[in-house]
């Protein structure tokens, strides 16, 4: 079993020593911090940067260069947060303080920073003392669900920092998030197949983080049992239905949807996935890691090949209307989101398996941005990103690649997993075995694509910027939809 990460409450020390795979056990206290970063990711982040080693120096000038992580930034709480429904559309001010107090906290982390930590710390005491309550819409969940955990990553790098009053910032979370990411969980409206994969994924990582924050293990415990037997499309078989076993690819369930939230649901699992490594329990492996099957399937259609697609079917609305999709979306296609870097160096670094359809996308895509690089809408905020600076790691030696965190004992009892990705039904009912299979662009092979470490970082200089910092490989098909 891995050991477990100890609790840092202080800028890291620079230089000191960092463990390749830090997690607790399940079923033990909370590793603190141990959300999206842990003490040992903090180390290795901030002795990177001030080795001046690639391509954390790159990573560290994206976060750098952006408006939220400067420590003059000011925060603007409001009392109600209002997304969806007719209201005044109020909430891009609470995703605006939610990225600066990360940023300004992960800042501080890595340089020592007082004034960051003073920032942030700030920031999250405004919010927890002047919010009295979320409201809009149906799209209200997502506020909940999207800035639920993101705001608690903020909270968990701030732990233990003076002044910041962490006993009312997760009273906030509790009280306000937490209520509206059950009722998405167990909701009763539309039918349950109703609502797309990262509606469910966002509750989930909300759930979780704030179960991490709060030392309440039924609410860690709560997304780890729905990632296995939810009914909604966020549970693993139903947020990737379809398995192509022969060739390594799994279709994810938004892919006849539109490209862009196929991305944002690859960054939510990734990030459900990463906390719950960093507390012991491994998702990342489950049903034969499917989860990386479907990384590769999106990295590879958004590269421009083609992939194998099976219609789609699910139940809609309020009177479970059958509904189809036929054929893969080109909407959004090849657009970027800053997903790549944690998927990536999971599944190659730590456990030594092969991405390479993932590794071509993290060469075109350039060293990872967050919330501001990719346009101004609430899209561009989805993601807290700077992967490239957070989960750049060298390659695990064999020993350690073989070193795995394991769900509990009561969540392994329950999954029923065998560990074969293809026996698993969709919600349609169709096997998710070996489907229908298509080649690669120029008859390439499905593991052709790639490149050498090397040139994943100097590849990314040819790549072209944008407004907004968005890198885009290329352009094709409808604009990306900002909705959620």
């Amino acid at each position: 079993m891995l050991k477990a990460a100890g609790a840092a409450t202080g800028a890291v020390g620079i230089g000191t020593g960092v463990a390749a795979s830090p997690a607790t056990a399940a079923g033990t206290a909370f590793a603190h911090p141990g959300m999206l970063h842990t003490r040992a990711d903090l180390e290795r982040m901030a002795a990177k940067v001030k080795a001046g080693a690639a391509p954390y120096t790159a990573g560290f000038a994206r976060l750098t260069a952006n408006r939220h992580s400067q420590s003059t930034w000011r925060p603007n709480p409001l009392t109600t947060s209002i997304r969806g429904g007719s209201g005044v559309q109020n909430y891009g001010a609470l995703y605006h303080d939610v990225h600066a107090a990360y940023q300004n906290a992960l800042r501080w982390k890595i340089t020592g920073d007082t004034a960051h930590a003073d920032t942030a710390r700030d920031i999250c005491n405004a919010w927890s003392g002047t919010l009295k309550g979320i409201g809009g819409g149906s799209e209200v969940v997502l506020l909940a669900g999207i800035y639920g955990y993101q705001f608690a990553n903020a909270g968990e790098l701030l732990r233990g920092y003076p002044g910041f009053d962490l006993a009312r910032f997760q009273d906030m979370l509790v009280k306000h998030f937490y209520p509206m990411n059950r009722h998405m969980m167990y909701r009763e409206t539309n039918c349950i197949g109703h609502y797309w994969a990262n509606w469910d994924l966002c509750t989930m990582a909300s759930i979780m983080a704030i179960g991490i924050l709060c030392d309440d293990r039924a609410k860690f415990d709560e997304t780890v049992d729905y990632f296995y037997h939810g009914e909604g499309n966020g549970s693993l078989a139903k947020a990737i239905p379809y398995v192509y076993n022969d060739v390594g690819l799994a279709q994810w369930q938004e892919s006849g949807r539109d490209q862009g939230h196929s991305l944002m649901g690859i960054g939510l699992m990734g990030t459900i996935c990463e906390m719950a490594w960093n507390q012991g329990v491994d998702l990342y492996g489950a049903e034969d890691s499917r989860f990386r099957k479907a990384c590769e399937y999106v990295a590879r259609y958004n590269l421009g090949y083609e992939v194998p697609y099976t219609t789609y079917t699910w139940t809609n609305g309020v009177h479970c209307l059958n509904t189809e999709q036929t054929v893969i979306s080109e909407g959004g296609r090849g657009g970027g989101r800053p997903v790549w870097a944690r998927v990536y160096n999971h599944y190659a670094k730590r456990r030594g398996m092969a991405m390479p359809n993932t590794r071509e996308m993290l060469a075109r895509s350039g060293p990872e941005g967050g919330g501001g690089d990719y346009g101004p809408n609430s899209g561009g905020f989805d993601e807290l990103g700077f992967g490239t600076l957070a989960y750049t790691r060298d390659k695990a030696t064999a020993a350690e690649a073989a070193a795995s965190p394991s769900p509990s004992k009561s969540t392994a009892a329950k999954s029923g997993a065998s560990g074969s990705s293809g026996s698993s039904k969709s919600p349609a009912g169709q096997s998710s075995g070996d489907v229908s299979t298509q080649g690669g662009k120029s008859g390439e092979g499905l593991a052709a694509t790639g490149a050498s470490d090397l040139a994943l970082w100097t590849a990314a200089t040819g790549v072209t910027a944008v407004a907004g910092g968005l890198l885009l490989l290329r352009r094709r098909g409808q604009a990306r939809r900002n909705a959620e």
